[in-house]
This record gives structure tokens, C-alpha cells and sequence, in this order.
């Protein structure tokens, strides 16, 4: 049984929604989880709930909090989060989900569960949801300078989850740019044009796709350095807040618009739920020998459940094995 090692003491609601998402996934679902952090404070939380028979726990009495330096996964050896990357990188856990921070969280994949051989720089992702589904978006942080090698193994390596995660069947890849043309952009989306047009028939690739292809769902896989990525997330992020605000104010000012919102409610409803993170769990990190899921540091226990469900189905479908494969051809 493929089980997920958890960072319970990762994350700004650590280590209570940590661990009420962790009995949520090992009940709902029957996943397996190793929890890794305080020994006698995680059993407190988890002695006699539903779930519990599921759920292991590896002592851990240091905490990378949100504020460290990425360096901290070097000197703090005993951490829940690197204990946890212990446990995939020994084979005690198939995937591995932290809430904790993003730069500590990378830094003990690539140092103890280390790079897939072939892949020159791992790369996180997040899904953006468009008006037919979701869009990958590879890389969102990880890397603000990019080789043109790079951009084209992140679009294998996106392609490949695509497929096998979120079942889509020849996943679009599209190169984000300033114009559709190819001659259009900076110096390095007009060297990786080239590279991913020759890729043999294993890649779907598109072409250039503009920011607002995004959210029409043009592509399935959208492929960018990680500066212009973490651009947009934020700007996404941002914009859906601001507009959801929008929307309430207007909803509230009168007797009319009232009655009106009363009767969209569930509409509404529908839409907030396809642009919450906690729906999606949380960010992959493809590029290391392990299903490794970067949740969002404010995640609730939905989320932490959602993201513990993600990876537990990314080590099913071999996600590591198929990036592995792609890199050695």
C-alpha cells in the first residue's frame, strides 16, 4: 500500500488541520499516512478519531517554520519536514505533502529525495481554472532563470502529469509568450519555440499561447520560467479576490441585487468553488524521485486532505517512473 509521509507541523494551522485532514483522507479514503513531528502531541490529536488505525507517527522534535531560510533543511537534520523527505527517499512513504515553506520544502526534496537522473532543475506547478477545466501551469517559482533546456523538460514533465494525474488524453502544451507568432518574445521562448516544435510525437505542443489563452482553456499545459509563472498565479490569485469583493459589494447594495444573489446563489457557489486551492490541495513539485505536493501555507484540513489524496495518486500512476523514462530518451 503506497502511503503518504505528511509534515504535521508545517504550514500557519499546523499541526491541528494538519493532522484533522491527514484522519479525513486516511477515513474518506483509506490512505495510509505517516505523520511526522512532536510524538506526544500528534497522539493527543489523534488517539481514538476515525482514521486513526490508518495513520502512523514518526517523532520529529524540530520545526522548520514559515519565516526560515531554505539552509535550515541542512541544520535541522531532526525537522518534520526533512524527516518526512526521509521517509520517501527510504521508501517508507510514496509521496510526501508539506504546507510548510516553499524554499524548505524544495530544498529537502532535491537534497534527500534528490533529482530524478536527467532532469536539470525540478519545477513546481499549479492548476488554474479555465472555462473548460484547468490549465498546468510549469514552473510557478522554482527557477526565475531559466535555460531553454529547462522550459522544454518542464514541458515533459508537465505533459506527463497531465496525462496520467489529471487524465487528460494528449494534453496541449503551449509556450506562454507576448504573441502567438514565433518570432515574437524575449531571446529565450524564441530559442525553446524551436527546441519543443521538434520534439517527436510523445508532446502535444501548440505553440504560443498569450496570457489570456489562459483562462479560455486553449491549452492544457502552459510552459514559462518561473518569474513570469509566480506573475501570474499571484495576478490570478488577486484578481479572483478582487472581483469576488466586486461582486459582493454590488450584491449587497440594494433590496434588488439582494433577491437577485439570493437567486445565483448557487451559481455562485459553483464558480467560487472551481477558483478555491484548497479544492486543488496544492502545488507538485515534478523533477525528484518522489510525488512530492507543496501545499498552500494557509491550508485548511480540506486542503491538507485534497493534497494527501493528489500525491497518494500521482505514486499510484508512476508519475516519477514516466518523467524518468522520458528524461533517458
Amino acid at each position: 500500500m503506497i502511503k503518504v509521509a505528511v509534515d504535521a507541523f508545517g504550514g500557519d494551522y499546523a499541526p491541528e488541520q494538519i493532522v484533522e485532514g491527514a484522519l479525513h483522507a486516511a477515513e474518506v479514503d483509506g490512505i495510509g499516512v505517516i505523520l511526522t513531528g512532536n510524538e506526544v502531541r500528534l497522539k493527543s490529536l489523534i488517539n481514538g478519531k476515525p482514521g486513526s488505525d490508518r495513520v502512523e507517527i514518526v517523532h520529529a522534535p524540530d520545526v522548520i517554520h514559515m519565516d526560515e531560510a531554505a539552509e535550515a533543511v541542512r541544520t535541522k537534520t531532526e525537522s518534520s519536514l526533512v524527516k518526512a523527505a526521509q521517509l520517501v527517499k527510504e521508501g517508507h512513504a510514496g509521496a510526501l505533502v508539506s504546507a510548510g515553506s516553499t524554499g524548505a520544502t524544495m530544498a529537502a526534496s532535491v537534497l534527500t529525495i534528490r533529482r530524478i537522473k536527467g532532469v536539470e532543475r525540478p519545477a513546481i506547478t499549479s492548476l488554474m481554472p479555465t472555462r473548460t477545466g484547468v490549465a498546468l501551469i510549469v514552473d510557478v517559482g522554482a527557477n526565475v532563470d531559466c535555460k531553454p533546456s529547462q522550459l522544454v523538460q518542464f514541458a515533459q514533465m508537465g505533459s506527463i502529469y497531465a496525462e496520467n494525474v489529471l487524465k487528460v488524453h494528449r494534453p496541449r502544451v503551449g509556450l506562454l509568450n507576448i504573441g502567438h507568432e514565433p518570432n515574437k518574445g524575449n531571446n529565450l521562448v524564441k530559442e525553446v519555440y524551436p527546441l519543443l516544435q521538434g520534439l517527436d510525437s510523445s508532446l502535444n505542443f501548440v505553440g504560443n499561447i498569450e496570457g489570456r489563452d489562459i483562462s479560455r482553456g486553449d491549452c492544457d499545459v502552459v510552459v514559462c520560467d518561473g518569474f513570469v509563472g509566480n506573475v501570474v498565479l499571484k495576478f490570478a490569485e488577486g484578481l479572483a479576490d478582487a472581483l469576488f469583493g466586486m461582486m459582493k459589494e454590488e450584491f449587497t447594495s440594494s433590496i434588488p441585487t439582494t433577491i437577485g444573489a439570493l437567486l445565483l446563489k448557487p451559481a455562485l457557489r459553483r464558480i467560487k468553488r472551481k477558483v478555491d486551492y484548497t479544492e486543488y490541495g496544492g502545488a507538485p513539485l515534478l523533477g525528484v524521485n518522489g510525488m512530492v505536493i507543496i501545499a498552500h501555507g494557509g491550508s485548511n484540513a480540506k486542503a491538507i486532505y485534497n493534497a494527501i489524496r493528489v500525491a497518494k495518486q500521482g505514486a499510484q500512476q508512476n508519475i516519477v517512473q514516466g518523467i524518468a523514462e522520458r528524461m533517458a530518451t
